[in-house]
């Protein structure tokens, strides 16, 4: 990773077209690589369903703004973890010898629809669910509550946290350094567990990130972020047996990931963790998913404070997808804050001595998942 470059996130971006917001992006990832659009061989965009703006294949008419025009252009879609896919897409083509920089942007405009109505469409063979994304994941929640025994105030633990980190990050939508336990606890509750404040928001943004090869690296005047490990997995929406609390794929992804990175004691070894949490209460769900913790124990650290910005494990320095939530670009924001972390360039939210990090994403109904480990270090 030699360069990344992220917008402005905000309720409604009235001020930039969805092209004028992806090149905010675009522009400062090229001037964080310290490179130009000469250096640039192919172009890899990612974002979410194309309801979520009403435009179907956005990628035609953005082609000229993304600096695709003569060079080839990939459209990734798998669905909320699309932004960590994109990332792993692009580095694909870069491990695999086929280009030396690659461009890759995500992005969500969704002022200009409805995720609402856009997630409650009626596909073939399925019955509608018709409750949004936090209606569709409740239930997953009180499942792990029943599960785990986890007391009531994790979620509004992980809300502080993550609303204060985002405090310190001068990209995030929702910047809350005064926010607390009582105030979370007292915001209304939307979906039985989860309250107003322990919600991710809804925001238009942009995240770009720029990959090269290993002479590329080598040539930077700036400390780079080396990619020592992808992975990504898949599962059905719903089968018999599905656990949407422990997603067979996340699990499996997770293996696969520290495996190929050398990563045996993932608790000890990651020095900060940008994990996709739109939802609180999916902190201590992930943390058991990922590994760092075992089945029913996730909550403990999150209880412990081991996941705030000076505990064991840092998770979501940059305050996560619960302070911005471009969902299109939310994976990826969290593959290039990881990044971030280990190139130094993290500034108030930097988590002190970061030299190997962790980028989580993951989408649909808990079904896509995608994820790297970077370090300051090839190994």
């Amino acid at each position: 990773m030699l360069g990344t470059g992220q917008t402005e996130h905000r309720t409604r971006r009235t001020d930039v077209t969805m092209a004028g917001l992806c090149r905010e992006a675009i522009d400062r990832a090229l001037a964080d690589a310290d490179t130009d659009w000469s250096q640039i061989d192919a172009v890899v965009l990612g974002k979410a369903p194309d309801l979520f703006e009403g435009v179907m294949m956005p990628e035609l008419f953005l082609a000229d703004a993304l600096g695709a025009t003569g060079r080839p252009l990939l459209r990734v879609h798998t669905a909320g973890s699309v932004g960590g896919t994109t990332a792993i897409v692009a580095s694909s083509l870069v491990r695999a010898g086929v280009h030396k920089r690659v461009l890759a942007i995500a992005f969500e405009k969704q002022s200009e629809s409805n995720a609402m109505w856009a997630l409650s469409i009626q596909p073939p063979f399925t019955m509608p669910v018709g409750a949004g994304a936090g209606g569709y994941f409740a239930p997953h929640i009180r499942s792990y509550i029943r599960r785990s025994g986890a007391p009531p105030h994790v979620g509004a633990l992980v809300a502080v946290k993550d609303r204060r980190n985002g405090a310190l990050n001068p990209h995030a939508h929702l910047r809350q350094p005064d926010i607390t336990l009582e105030s979370v606890q007292a915001s209304p509750m939307l979906w039985d567990p989860i309250r107003y404040d322990e919600t991710c928001p809804s925001s238009d943004g942009a995240c770009a990130v720029v990959i090269g090869d290993q002479e590329a690296a080598e040539a930077s005047a700036r400390p780079v972020a080396w990619i020592r490990a992808t992975a990504m997995r898949t599962e059905p929406t719903s089968f018999a047996g599905k656990d949407h609390v422990n997603p067979r794929a996340g699990y499996e992804a997770a293996r696969a990931l520290w495996h190929a990175a050398g990563i045996t004691d993932p608790l000890s070894q990651i020095d900060a963790a940008e994990i996709y949490v739109p939802f609180s209460w999916f902190e201590p769900m992930w943390l058991e998913n990922l590994g760092f913790a075992e089945p029913g124990q996730g909550w403990k650290l999150t209880e412990a404070g081991e996941t705030r910005l000076d505990g064991l494990l840092p998770v979501n320095p940059s305050g996560g997808v619960m302070c911005s939530n471009p969902i299109g670009a939310s994976g990826l924001l969290r593959f290039a804050e990881a990044a971030m972390q280990v190139m130094g360039r993290a500034g108030e939210h930097q988590v002190t001595g970061a030299r190997t990090a962790l980028g989580h994403a993951y989408g649909g109904g808990s079904q896509f998942f995608a994820m790297w480990v970077v370090g300051t270090t090839p190994a």
